[in-house]
């Protein structure tokens, strides 16, 4: 597992929760170290430790870990970046979600051996979709659900997402659109000093 993500996931827990916390984490997983190191990378395994140890920590399931995991990663301030990589991806959420088939190869224009899952979008109505997300890494579904619903937040778009199950490394969400313009979004501005 790249090391970018086992860091968001560890950031996760430092911002969320405190770095008490995470040295919780850090212990039960058995880590035997502090924090991980962005561009290494590490065995699948300790990735699926440090999950279980953090689903102890908080008492949660770990599918709602990942989803929280997926919203940090747009809405925290620390993350900024990763928002603004996003928001390149269309004016309104139904582009957002049109651009999500070529995320990988934007976030490889960022980090090129960051392998994400590959993701397909399908058009069931004018306001109904589903995402399949192919993914080495069960439960990455579960983050996108977090994604999209900050993502949702950020265009001012009322949607209701379901994670639909997997079956191996396949995954579906559905999306239904409820309303393109229900709250104010976030701004965004191209240049990067900006809102």
């Amino acid at each position: 597992m790249h090391g970018l993500m086992n860091r968001a996931i560890e950031c996760f827990v430092r911002d969320a929760y405190g770095d008490d916390r995470w040295a919780d984490v850090a212990r039960i997983a058995q880590l035997g170290f502090d924090g991980f190191e962005a561009m290494l990378r590490y065995e699948t395994s300790l990735t699926w430790r440090v999950l279980d140890a953090i689903t102890d920590v908080l008492g949660k399931p770990r599918n709602d870990v990942l989803e929280d995991i997926g919203t940090y990663l747009v809405s925290h301030p620390k993350t900024e970046a990763l928002r603004r990589l996003l928001r390149f991806g269309g004016v309104d959420f139904v582009d957002f979600l049109h651009s999500l088939d070529d995320l990988p190869e934007r976030a490889r224009l960022a980090v090129d051996d960051l392998d994400l899952p590959r993701l397909e979008l399908r058009d069931l109505s004018s306001n109904s979709f589903s995402l399949t997300v192919h993914a080495d890494f069960a439960g990455f579904g579960h983050v996108m659900v977090g994604v999209l619903r900050a993502m949702a937040d950020d265009y001012g778009a009322l949607v209701m997402l379901d994670h639909s199950g997997d079956a191996g490394p396949i995954e579906v969400i559905s999306i239904v659109l409820v309303e393109t313009a229900y709250a104010e979004g976030r701004s965004f501005h191209l240049g990067a000093g900006a809102g």
